[in-house]
This record gives structure tokens, C-alpha cells and sequence, in this order.
């Protein structure tokens, strides 16, 4: 491929001319192996350490060794945020500046607007490779399904990796639309066939990373191993053991949880003291209200989930343990995120949105009788009820641009990180990754080579709040931003700009915050701070320009005609 000479030419130049960088004297000595962990869907308040009642000890556990950033940004949904993670560049310039299944007719076959990633961007895994790394992935791909758009075009040595962005976690391989109703895995650059008979998405895709770590273990080179779970995306699913994990917890309701995990919260320090969580949505009605059948219900699916939640860290733990007994644990560095808010959606009404014509083969596929929820076969998810305390405290949660689609939990733990359970309160950025690791291998950007056409990563590195020089890796001029689906927003400092459709459960106008005293973003600052909002909606016009945004309300959130 062009990319690949272009980025090897680039490469040989750097190593003639002595162009690498040096890494800073805090950040580890030599290259650490790197191990990079994003759970699918998971909300911010699910896991032990951010207020959850779900039993998650060996994420603990990381966080205790390490950092929790308690402001980290995401995109609101899968494909962005991934493209963001892998090359530090804004996703409407990564290729993904909508999700290749709902791009506007107005976006498509523009720039930025591929539906996978382009050839202006390059990966970490190619940068990593390319300095002598080994490069493993497993897990969700989502980025793009032709050969030379999959995990193995793009840096990685090894792979075993769902091209697709949802499908079963079963060996079955179902797909969730009648035009897709097999989803595609790839091994190391070959489409597979099957799947074992007992593979279980989790399970799997951990194995997949320690038979290659020990596969190469004695050749002394360093791995880079990116762990993208399905978990806990929906369907629902868990092995037979499992199934009945958290039975009875939660027949308090979704109302109780939320309260709960809010007092929790602060209790740890993840949220200020005065702080309140948005309100349940006015089209979900109160636990009480619910008869007995429907609470039952409710709490089934809510049980589920966190049982998925805790097989994966259960997984988690088993890697950390394979790291540990490998003499490879104090020489990785480990992080971990949920690459969006929790999801609300109904996965049968979701399908039905991208094809209308797609119910009737969604009802004759999936046997979603209650007793065989979370087994294969099934196609359920928990909804707006329980994605709501998943959300604690933020408004809304996945696809919108609303601090619950968009804050996500970080866990940053390893050699050269000088924390041991700190909490972090300052902006950090999906793009602030990649060049934390490269950073940390001391390998440049070509992107800051003469003449280089690869897109400049717009991150930047936290090493110098890791490694405790810093405490803030962005200034109160720095700015951030976001839109997808037509719904966009700038942050800034404590401030930030949103816009929601109305159909994503705002008005269609921009509505101003202050973060740092209304982090439920329920207070609308606009007719107090008017010079504020005309100064951040000039920072949106520079976003637009710089990323070439091009929007439309294509999209989950579009009205349609009855």
C-alpha cells in the first residue's frame, strides 16, 4: 500500500538522520510493553473505583497502583472514539466524521467522511511496529471491512478482530441485521471461518493476547497489546455460570441504584460534595410505578449486565496475573477506558431505525423469551432506565454529546506513572493516548517530519501529568471539541457549549455550562454569560474549519416520516 511505503520511507529517514525522539527523563527507561484495555458501552459510574455496587477487584486494583482521571473524553460512539485512540487525530479527520452506518447523504464521499480510516492518518500500531515493537490486537474493530482497511493493514502484527460493531459474543457469529446476518472475524490478517464451540467474547479475545505475549515472550522486544472488549455491549451475554451472578441485587430499582452510586462517588472523591445527578427522564417512570412483572424484568436485564462487567475484569485479572508470573507486569504500561457512554438503546428498535425492514427477520432470529436472556440466541440490552445509573452523575449517555456519552472512566497505572490511587481532576482527551505512547517508547511523529502529508496528532502526551510534573496537561485557553449526528459541543476550561437536537433530548439551540459547579449540565448559563457563549461559538466556528465538519442530523436521532 502507498501508506505503508510512505510510512517506512518516512521511518528510514528518521533513523538515518537520528530524528527519534528522546523520551523525557520521568517517563520509563527503555520501551515498556504497553497493554491498552477499552471496554464497549460501559458506563462511568459502573466500576467499583467510580462509585458502582459491581465487583470489579482487579480494576480496582489497577487504580489503586495508578491514576483515575475523573474528566476524560471520549467520542459518543464506538467508531469515533476508535479512530480518535488509534491516531490522536479528531475522527472527522480520521475518516469517521460520522459512523459509516448512518453517514448523510451531504457526507458521504467527502474527506473525513470515509466510513473507515484513511490514508491521512497513521496508526500507533504502525509507529510502534515500525520501532520494534510486537503489535496485538483482539477484539472490536469497527473501522473498516475490506482487507486493506483491516486490523493487519494497519500496524498490527496479530489479530483476532470483529470487524463489525456489534454481533453475538457466542461462536454462532450472528449479526444483528438480515443484510449482515453473520458477522466477520479476522485472524492475523485471514478472514476465519468459525469460531471454537465454546468461545465466549471475553474469554476468547483475552486468550488471544497472552498466547501471543508468550508466543514472543524471550525475544526481548517490547508488545503493544490492544484489548478491545465487546463487553459490556449488548446482547447481553454471559457463560451459563455466570448467569445468575448478581440475581436479586437489584430489585431495589434503577432510582435506588443511582442514588447509591452518586453517594458513593463522593464518598470516593470522584465528585464534588454538592453535586446532583441529572434527573430520571421524563419518559422513564419511577420503580414504584412499575408493576411486579415489569420490575422483574428490569432487574433481569440489569443483572446481566453486571455480571458481564465482572466476567471482564475477572479476564482482566487473569492477563494481570499471566503478566505478573511472566516477570512482565512492572514493565507495562497498563490503560484502561470505556470508549463511550452507556448505552441506552433498544437494540430490536435500533436495528428497525437503520432498516426498517429489518423487525420481522429480528423477531424470527432471536429467541428473546425472559428465560433465555443472556444466553446465545438472545438479543437484549438493559435501556434508558439502567443507563441512566450507569451515567452517574452526567446527563444522557451514549450518542449524545452530553457529558454521559462523552465522560468515560481512565485508569492509568505502570512504570513511570507516579500515583498510587490518585484522582485526577483535569482534561484529558481520547488523542491525549497516542502520544502518551509514543512518548513513552520515545518514538517521533512523522507527522513532524518536512513535507510529511500524515495528519498531526492533536492530542497531547500526559506524561508530564503522570510522571507528577504537571498537574494540568491543557491550559484554560486550550479548547476541545465534538459533533456527531448534528449534536456538537466545545469545552473549555470548566466551561462548555452544547448543542442537542430535539429528537437527542435537547432544544436545537446552543445552551451554556459552568462544569465545575453543574456537572449534570442542568443549568443553562447563556443569558448570564452571554460574552462567554459568543466566544466559545467562535471556537466551534474553528472547530468546524479546522476538521472540515460537515454536519448533518443523519443519524439515530433524526426525525423521520410516520
Amino acid at each position: 500500500m502507498p501508506y505503508l511505503r510512505a510510512t517506512a520511507a518516512i521511518l528510514a529517514i528518521i533513523m538515518t538522520f537520528g530524528l527519534s525522539v528522546c523520551p523525557a527523563a520521568d517517563v520509563p527507561k527503555g520501551k515498556p510493553n504497553i497493554l491498552l484495555i477499552v471496554a464497549d458501552d460501559m458506563g462511568y459510574s459502573d466500576l467499583g473505583c467510580f462509585g458502582g455496587e459491581i465487583s470489579t477487584p482487579n480494576l480496582n486494583a489497577l487504580a489503586a497502583r495508578g491514576l483515575r482521571a475523573t474528566d476524560f473524553y471520549v467520542a459518543p460512539s464506538c467508531s469515533p472514539t476508535r479512530s480518535m485512540l488509534l491516531t490522536g487525530t479528531d475522527n472527522h479527520i480520521a475518516g469517521i466524521g460520522n459512523m459509516a452506518e448512518w453517514a448523510g447523504p451531504t457526507q458521504q464521499g467527502q474527506p473525513g467522511y470515509e466510513g473507515y480510516l484513511n490514508t491521512r492518518v497513521v496508526t500507533v500500531a504502525s509507529l510502534l511496529r515500525d520501532a520494534g515493537y510486537h503489535t496485538y490486537m483482539a477484539g472490536k474493530w469497527h473501522l473498516g471491512e475490506k482487507p486493506d482497511q483491516w486490523p493487519a493493514a494497519r500496524g498490527f502484527e496479530r489479530d483476532l478482530s470483529l470487524l463489525q460493531g456489534a454481533g453475538s459474543h457466542w461462536s454462532d457469529m450472528l449479526g444483528l441485521l438480515p443484510s449482515e446476518p453473520k458477522v466477520t472475524y479476522t485472524r492475523n490478517g485471514e478472514r476465519v471461518k468459525e469460531l471454537p464451540a465454546d468461545y465466549y467474547s471475553s474469554k476468547g479475545l483475552t486468550d488471544f493476547i497472552i498466547q501471543n505475549i508468550d508466543e514472543n515472550r524471550q525475544d526481548g522486544k517490547p508488545f503493544f497489546a490492544y484489548l478491545a472488549y465487546q463487553a459490556p455491549h449488548g446482547p447481553l451475554a454471559v457463560p451459563d455460570d455466570w448467569l445468575d451472578k448478581y440475581k436479586g441485587r437489584y430489585g431495589e430499582g434503577y432510582d435506588a441504584v443511582r442514588a447509591e452510586r452518586l453517594d458513593r462517588q463522593k464518598k470516593l472523591g470522584i465528585t464534588g460534595q454538592d453535586a446532583v445527578t441529572f434527573p430520571r427522564l421524563p419518559n422513564i417512570p419511577a420503580w414504584d410505578k412499575l408493576t411486579d412483572e415489569q420490575r422483574r424484568l428490569a432487574a433481569r436485564k440489569m443483572e446481566l449486565y453486571a455480571a458481564m462487567i465482572e466476567f471482564m475484569d475477572d479476564q482482566i485479572g487473569r492477563l494481570i496475573d499471566h503478566l505478573q508470573k511472566a516477570g512482565k507486569y512492572d514493565s507495562t504500561l497498563i490503560v484502561f477506558f470505556s470508549d463511550n457512554g452507556a448505552a441506552g438503546e433498544d437494540m430490536g428498535e435500533l436495528v428497525t431505525k437503520l432498516a426498517p425492514e429489518a423487525k420481522d427477520w429480528f423477531d424470527k432470529t432471536f429467541d428473546n423469551r425472559p428465560e433465555n436472556w443472556g444466553r446465545p440466541g438472545s438479543c437484549i440490552e438493559y435501556g434508558p432506565a439502567w443507563a441512566q445509573a450507569s451515567s452517574v452523575p452526567f446527563r444522557l449517555y451514549k450518542g449524545v454529546v452530553a457529558e454521559g456519552g462523552i465522560r468515560a472512566p481512565l485508569i492509568v497505572s505502570g512504570p513511570g506513572v507516579q500515583h498510587r490511587g490518585a484522582i485526577d481532576h483535569s482534561v484529558l482527551h481520547v488523542m491525549d493516548i497516542l502520544p502518551t505512547f509514543l512518548e513513552s517508547a520515545g518514538v517521533e511523529h512523522p507527522a513532524k517530519l518536512p513535507g510529511s502529508k500524515v495528519a498531526l496528532p492533536q492530542g497531547k502526551s500526559m506524561w508530564p501529568l503522570l510522571a507528577g510534573r504537571e498537574r494540568e496537561i491543557r491550559t484554560d485557553g486550550d479548547w476541545l471539541g465534538w459533533e456527531l449526528f448534528g449534536n456538537r459541543a466545545i469545552r473549555q476550561g470548566d466551561w462548555k457549549l452544547l448543542c442537542l437536537l430535539e429528537g437527542a433530548g435537547g432544544t436545537g439551540d446552543w445552551e451554556l455550562f459552568n462544569l465545575k459547579d453543574d456537572p449534570a449540565e442542568m443549568h443553562d448559563l447563556s443569558a448570564t454569560h452571554p460574552e462567554k457563549r459568543e466566544a466559545m461559538l467562535k471556537l466551534w466556528d474553528e472547530y468546524v474549519k479546522t476538521n472540515n465538519v460537515i454536519l448533518s442530523d443523519a443519524g439515530p436521532f433524526a426525525k423521520r416520516e410516520p
